[in-house]
């Protein structure tokens, strides 16, 4: 698969990722040997690039990822995150921070994070002094790269003073635009992105239901777009997108993956699945180009991205 840099530190990763979130949290229930499956077959087919979070299982999702990827370590990035507490308060001071590592690193069974993502911005720390805590395990080298997750203009700016940020991750795709705002900063500032939720939270699938039909454990149970209303308005865009992909022989998911990648070469998604078979999906993406046409009629389809919020009321993340 093509490789692309994040950032100018040197951070380089297939085109596409994997999202690991998925495999053992939020998407109802899971199995173990379908989820370390999923994650081998997706190195199989060029992936390098997958990621993770403490707050994932609370360390489930981070010794999956590790067992899956332990016999390929070398040949693999692997992104983590910190900043949540259990009651998922946030908690960026030092020493939380030097904890989470250090129970990271020993999940995953690694002695290095290859990416160490802040999860959110927490307002209670000040940023200066959580890049500073990453900037000493980046200079022990156990850590590599820095990544802020959800962060606005202001923060960006001061953490990259103290340590050069390599990656942002935040909501994006074709029913979230919101973070191209961002973009120019990004450029000025030398910094990659990545989009988390590539797929609409797999709403651009094809395969979505209402809400109410999903599993109590499964975020889209209450998730804004999934609700009545929203749903049908994109459904019936998701019907119109996927009209557009089967003329160019592509999935409606594979089209809304190559979208992204058109929208800079310093872009690299990370969708998420517990199916083999949907990798194979997913990674074929990365093989179809898309004109200027295709580009016009995805806006014409969905000019202002999705309808309804990405979150519900009081969990969307304020950018600062």
């Amino acid at each position: 698969m093509e490789k692309r840099k994040l950032g100018t530190q040197g951070l380089e990763v297939s085109a596409l990722g994997f999202g690991a979130m998925g495999i053992s949290l939020a998407y109802g229930p899971a199995d173990e040997a379908e989820g370390i499956a999923t994650i081998q077959h997706a190195h199989e087919l060029g992936v390098t690039f997958f990621d993770t979070a403490e707050m994932y299982g609370w360390g489930e999702n981070e010794r999956i990822l590790g067992k899956a990827l332990k016999p390929v370590r070398n040949e693999v990035v692997i992104a983590t995150k910190f900043g949540f507490t259990h009651d998922y308060g946030l908690d960026s001071r030092p020493a939380h921070i030097r904890e989470v590592i250090e129970r990271s690193l020993r999940f995953l069974g690694t002695d290095y994070i290859d990416v160490l993502y802040q999860h959110r911005v927490d307002p209670n720390v000040p940023i200066e002094d959580v890049a500073g805590v990453v900037k000493e395990f980046i200079d022990a080298g156990q850590v590599k790269y820095f990544g802020l997750s959800e962060a606005g203009p202001e923060t960006l700016r001061r953490a990259h003073a103290v340590q050069p940020v390599s990656v942002l991750q935040t909501e994006y795709s074709l029913f979230e635009r919101d973070v191209e705002t961002l973009f120019p900063l990004l450029s000025e500032l030398g910094i990659g992105f990545v989009p988390y939720s590539p797929l609409g939270r797999g709403f651009l699938t094809g395969a979505a239901k209402p809400g109410a039909q999903y599993d109590e454990s499964d975020l889209r149970r209450t998730d804004p777009r999934f609700q009545p209303g929203n749903f049908e308005k994109n459904l019936a865009a998701t019907n119109k997108l996927t009209e557009l992909a089967e003329a160019k022989h592509m999935t409606v998911a594979q089209l809304a993956l190559a979208w992204l990648l058109a929208q800079g070469n310093d872009i690299v998604p990370i969708p998420g699945t517990r199916s083999p078979k949907r990798v194979e999906e997913n990674v074929r993406a990365a093989d179809f180009v898309l004109t200027g046409a295709d580009l016009g009629r995805i806006d014409a389809i969905l000019p202002d991205g999705g309808f309804g919020s990405r979150y519900t009321e009081g969990l969307l993340p304020v950018w600062v």
